[in-house]
């Protein structure tokens, strides 16, 4: 066994084999595999190894599509099987909700060049003859859909991997993994030690006891699945052709051919933890014992869609263990804490992502950052807060409801509250429906309509706008405590800030700027307002869902001596009093003068508000008139408190950030995460006269390079025809492609009724395309029509912003 290597990963299941695979792929071929057991110990031996290329995010269908077209080529390469089975997937709708999620699914297949269509009932007979139709809404085609060989597909990643260079140990557990002063590790094992750069753990089940040997705690969880195969069906032994797997989401189970029978499996709501308090190291190739009562309402359900399975005998029932991060979404990065040490951990759908799981793990230790934007994956989603009770609680929900649809914006309530802010219980009882971002609470409107979820207007819909219109019209009080807040002080803090930042930092003391982080490929990794306080003071305002993945970004730019960084974003909370009226409300409440002339746009004081001290800032994400105002969180009830009062005075009163979604888009600002995000280049999202190349920072040569390139794409402001928005009743949310003339140019980045200005609006991105233009956006799956505005509808030329 080697003693050095550019990568030790542990776990020889299909994710830690595809990783070294790809690393090989990559040009790394001095890298090992270390497996406690046997490979596909765990999860992966027993796993119904379904395949399918279709996703609610547009970037996971993308490297499942890649993933599913890998396993034959890793036949060909490596010579050995993969067991590839492709007959296609039926994908059914009994719901208009999920017809709308499979015509959405549908319109991005188009836009993307991937095969995923509707069929007729006819067709669909056809395919699968044992189905029951009645009762479905529509039926989606994939033809290359299907399943795999879970031992053939790990051992063909293994067999490639060794063919490039690679080593795989066997039976061979680590029993340590520690840091170096220079940030390498030493990962050791009863074999030997091995001095690596890079860890890699990919341990599946084990996931939590490796991390814990770095002193990290994981979220996750495992839990018992099972499903069942049949004997021998007549009918399907009698096709001359292998049936096509079904996808009845709403009825709760999967279903597809298994030697001449059926597997059937299901997600029960009667959820069977297991392992709470750490997976058993001897565990290995075992099954719990079977338990199908528990799974009967949804095998009844199966047996109502495809009747033979009702007659048929069970051969034999699979009960065995899964490994569950809170969204049940992949645990996957470098840890920001830990230098050189990956993750990738609490994989569901293993052998759909394994291929594209692989390339984006290499990606990100061989060139720095992955060719897609995988936010949605990024294991800093989660911070500290995410304990055991959250994600034992989130776990048994994704559980409960894998099958149920993931509507734009839905809040889900197991598991909270976690992180609450003192002003919390006031804002509840004033009527505030909660959401959750960054394990904060923070409130989504304020009105007694429930809160509910869908891709069509929700009943809180005239709720939120006559939030929205109240701040047009007067003003509103909006809680950003949730941002993410940094204080960087010293000799050092202004040359530092400029070894990072894109921009230039402010040189007067009370001025602020906008500014741009920028990606390994030079995209824009993330979008900043800078306030300079002080002389070597500064005051940093960033995305608070964003804060423990941008600390990686902060840790590639060593601190100057005497100089510090540190997140305030638990100790002060704030708020964004906007609106035309903003300035006469504030102006009662404070001896300091708000007029223009002695606080001007993009300006900053502290000031005593109705006895707070607050640093107020002449910025608002509204676009409106208006200030963010910053307090210590312990003064944050009596400053809500007073602005509330004083408010209600004026007839101005709490806002909602649904309200903020609905306002920032008539401006056209974008949002990091959905119009800002690594992949996009300045010039593209329009911030490249932010970008000041005159100055070294942090990947300045990558952007450099962009920026001499034509934008490959732009960001528009598209206005929707009320006719069709008013006749489906759904807005653009995100997501939605964007075609002219039946040819696909872009896809919605988000989306938002404008209630002020009486327009349905979406931003995104467009080739080839310009304002005046007329194109087609796939609201629920259907062309709406849509034109390209010039300008936003609201305050084009500042006049109020800047008021």
């Amino acid at each position: 066994m080697h003693t050095h290597a550019q990568a030790v990963v542990i776990g020889g299941g299909v994710i830690g084999c595809s990783i070294l695979y790809h690393l090989t792929k990559l040009g790394w071929t001095d890298v090992i595999l270390l497996e406690r057991d046997e490979l596909t110990s765990g999860s992966t031996w027993h796993a119904a190894a379904n395949i399918h290329g279709l996703h609610d995010s547009t970037n996971i269908s993308r490297i499942q599509h890649y993933t599913m077209g890998l396993y034959k080529e890793l036949e060909q390469e490596t010579g050995q099987g993969c067991g590839v089975f492709q007959p296609g997937s039926l994908y059914l709708a009994q719901t208009e909700a999920r017809e709308h999620q499979l015509r959405l699914q549908a319109a991005k297949a188009k836009l993307y060049g991937m095969n995923f269509h509707e069929i007729d009932r006819a067709e669909a007979e056809r395919l699968h003859p044992l189905v029951d139709y009645d009762g479905i809404r529509c039926i989606m085609w994939e033809p290359d859909g299907g399943n795999v060989d879970p031992s053939g597909v790990t051992n063909a990643y293994a067999a490639g991997a060794r063919q490039n260079g690679a080593e795989i140990v066997r039976f061979c557990p680590v029993t340590g993994t520690e840091q170096q002063p220079d940030g390498t590790w030493i990962v050791r094992t009863e074999k030997g030690d091995i001095a690596t750069p890079w860890v890699v753990n990919a341990a599946g089940l084990w996931g939590r006891e490796v991390a814990a040997l770095a002193g990290l705690e994981l979220p996750l969880q495992p839990t018992e699945h099972q499903y069942f195969v049949t004997e021998t069906i007549a009918e399907v032994a009698a096709m001359d052709r292998r049936l096509p797997s079904v996808a009845d989401r709403d009825g709760e189970y999967y279903l597809r051919q298994e030697g001449q029978g059926l597997l059937v499996g299901a997600y029960e709501k009667d959820v069977r933890f297991w392992a709470e308090d750490g997976t058993p190291q001897g565990f290995g190739h075992e099954l719990f014992a079977d338990d199908l009562e528990r799974i009967e309402e949804n095998m009844m359900r199966a047996i109502d869609r495809v009747p033979v399975v009702g007659t048929a005998g069970i051969k034999r029932v699979i009960n065995g263990p899964m490994i569950w991060s809170p969204d049940s979404n992949v645990l996957f990065g470098p840890v920001p804490e830990l230098q050189g040490y990956f993750c990738c951990n609490g994989i569901i759908p293993g052998f759909s992502q394994s291929g594209g799981m692989g390339l984006l793990a290499a990606q990100w230790m061989v060139e720095g950052e992955t060719k897609y934007d995988m936010f949605a994956w990024d294991m800093a989603r989660f911070g500290t807060w995410a304990g055991k009770a959250f994600t034992k609680a989130r776990v048994g929900d994704q559980y409960a409801h894998r099958f149920k649809i993931h509507f734009p914006g839905e809040e889900r309530e197991a598991g909270r509250p976690v992180r609450t802010r003192p002003a919390h219980d006031m804002q509840v009882s004033m009527g505030a429906k909660m959401g959750l971002n960054f394990g904060w609470e923070h409130p989504l409107y304020f009105g007694d309509v429930e809160d509910t979820a869908g891709f069509t207007r929700q009943p809180w819909f005239d709720v939120v706008g006559a939030e929205a219109r109240m701040l047009r019209d007067r003003g509103g009080i909006i809680d950003i405590s949730n941002f993410a807040k940094y204080v960087c002080k010293g000799p050092g803090a202004e040359d530092w800030l400029n070894a990072v930042f894109a921009n230039r930092m402010p040189r007067v003391v009370g001025r602020s700027c906008l500014t741009p982080l920028i990606g390994k490929r030079g995209g824009i990794a993330g979008d900043f307002t800078v306030t300079r306080l002080a002389e070597h003071e500064f005051w940093i305002i960033g995305s608070g869902m964003a804060e423990r993945y941008h600390q990686r970004f902060f840790r590639q730019v060593p601190l100057p001596a005497g100089t510090t960084f540190e997140s305030q974003t638990e100790a002060v909370c704030g708020f964004n009093v906007a609106g035309p009226d903003s300035r006469a409300m504030l102006q009662r409440m404070t001896n300091a003068s708000l007029a223009t002339e002695d606080f001007p746009f993009m300006r900053s004081q502290r000031i005593d508000l109705a006895g707070v001290e607050v640093l107020a800032l002449r910025v608002s994400f509204t676009g409106d008139l208006g200030w963010e105002l910053h307090c210590r969180t312990e003064d944050q009830v009596r400053l809500y408190s007073a602005l509330i009062e004083a408010g209600a005075e004026m007839g101005i009163g709490p806002v909602g950030s649904r309200a903020l979604m609905s306002l920032r888009v008539e401006k056209g600002y974008g949002s990091w995460s959905r119009e800002y995000s690594p992949e996009y280049w300045p010039q593209e999202v329009g911030l490249d006269r932010l970008v000041k190349l005159d100055q070294d920072f942090l990947n300045k040569h990558a952007v450099a390079d962009v920026m001499q390139q034509p934008a490959r794409e732009s960001l528009v402001l598209l206005q929707l025809d009320a006719a069709d928005t008013d006749a489906s009743g759904a807005d653009a949310t995100g997501g939605e492609p964007i075609f002219r003339d039946g040819k696909g140019i872009g896809r919605v980045t988000s989306g938002a009724y404008g209630y002020s200005v009486g327009m349905s609006l979406a931003l995104g991105y467009v080739t080839d395309a310009g304002p005046g233009d007329r194109v087609q956006v796939m609201v629920l799956g259907r062309p709406h029509g849509a034109i390209i505005l010039e300008k936003p509808p609201f305050d084009a030329d500042g006049t109020r912003l800047r008021a």
